[in-house]
């Protein structure tokens, strides 16, 4: 297997369009691989050359040396068939060397017969080692041309944490890093596709139901607000793993047409829209006091603070929706006269 060290990567988070190269190995290696099963592959055509002309020479003497065998059985048949004119010793003889001159053509022929089949057992042989050394020099112009990663669909490319050092000192991959056979070193996912996960806590999982209104808010991008509905809620409640553990649903909301800044494992928040209020003004949470019982917020005019009485309509921790207040007035978000807000 050739080394896969990390010689270039494409720049984490970028958007890369389908073909494009997003990460090449050092292939050195490869091509020293490649190199020695071509010198290989080249040898075992040589030798398989050399067997098949050594296999044809040995035909062609083994064809004379028979045809020179059944010339000698020939003419001792007609040195029998003259035995009425020979004398009795003489016609002794050419039997003699009938069945010598038989033998000799079946030592032949049986001579032919090992010979031919010796050589195709070793061209067979070489042949099998050529095929073999041609599939070696495939295989390495194969591993040869994966040495360059490039892109199936265009996306976002996210580089997937190395744990060749341990669970604790894990960090993306980068140039120089080693790669073992399998491992998964990038993600290419399809920003069509994302969606913004959230959890509902328990007490607040009986308000909500699916295909409700959302609102979603990233927070490295204050500005952008992002309108959805709840695609689906998990059907038990999860265990987080943060301190102190509690139990929450999961929800999930798609995001059809996501901001091209958007990226996956970005941190934000979720809104789930339970009822809608009409004609009610939303302030901050820290804007809200109390006076004789009652809720009220100082609104500035002129330089001085009113007290204007409120009528609290929905909350949440961040802010109150409220009546009896114009939208657009300003209100302070520190009691007037305090040098610090409530508690």
């Amino acid at each position: 297997m050739p080394d896969l060290r990390i010689v270039w990567l494409a720049p984490p988070s970028g958007q890369v369009r389908a073909g494009d190269a997003v990460l090449r190995f050092d292939s050195s290696s490869a091509v020293r691989t490649l190199q020695e099963k071509q010198a290989e592959l080249t040898q075992a055509e040589a030798k398989k050359r050399e067997a098949e002309a050594e296999a044809r020479t040995t035909a062609e003497k083994d064809a004379r040396d028979l045809s020179q065998a059944r010339y000698e059985v020939e003419r001792a048949r007609m040195e029998v068939a003259r035995q009425e004119i020979m004398s009795a010793v003489q016609a002794e003889e050419a039997r003699i060397n009938l069945d010598l001159a038989i033998e000799k053509l079946r030592v032949q022929e049986t001579t032919n017969a090992f010979n031919e089949a010796s050589s195709k057992a070793k061209i067979a042989s070489l042949e099998r080692a050529r095929e073999k050394a041609a599939d070696d020099v495939a295989l390495m112009q194969y591993r040869l041309s994966q040495m360059e990663v490039k892109a199936p669909a265009a996306g976002v490319i996210i580089y997937l944490p190395n744990y060749a050092q341990g669970w604790v000192n894990a960090q993306p991959f980068k140039v120089g890093d080693q790669v073992w056979p399998g491992a998964a070193v990038a993600e290419l996912p399809d920003l069509s596709m994302l969606e913004m996960e959230g959890k509902i806590e328990e007490i607040d999982r009986g308000l909500v139901s699916e295909a409700a209104d959302v609102r979603i808010r990233i927070d490295s991008l204050p500005e952008l607000r992002i309108d959805s509905r709840l695609r689906q809620i998990s059907a038990l409640a999860q265990l987080d793993s943060e301190w102190l553990p509690t139990s929450t649903f999961r929800g999930f909301a798609p995001i059809e047409e996501p901001d091209s800044r958007l990226r996956p494992g970005m941190n934000g928040t979720m809104d789930v829209v339970v009822e809608k209020i009409p004609d009610a003004t939303i302030v901050p949470s820290k804007t809200l006091f109390t006076r004789d019982g009652e809720p009220v917020v100082f609104v500035q005019e002129a330089g001085r603070h009113r007290i204007t009485k409120v009528q609290v309509v929905a909350r949440n921790p961040d802010e109150v929706a409220v009546t009896g207040v114009e939208p657009g007035a300003m209100v302070t978000l520190v009691e007037p006269g305090t040098q610090r807000g409530p508690l």
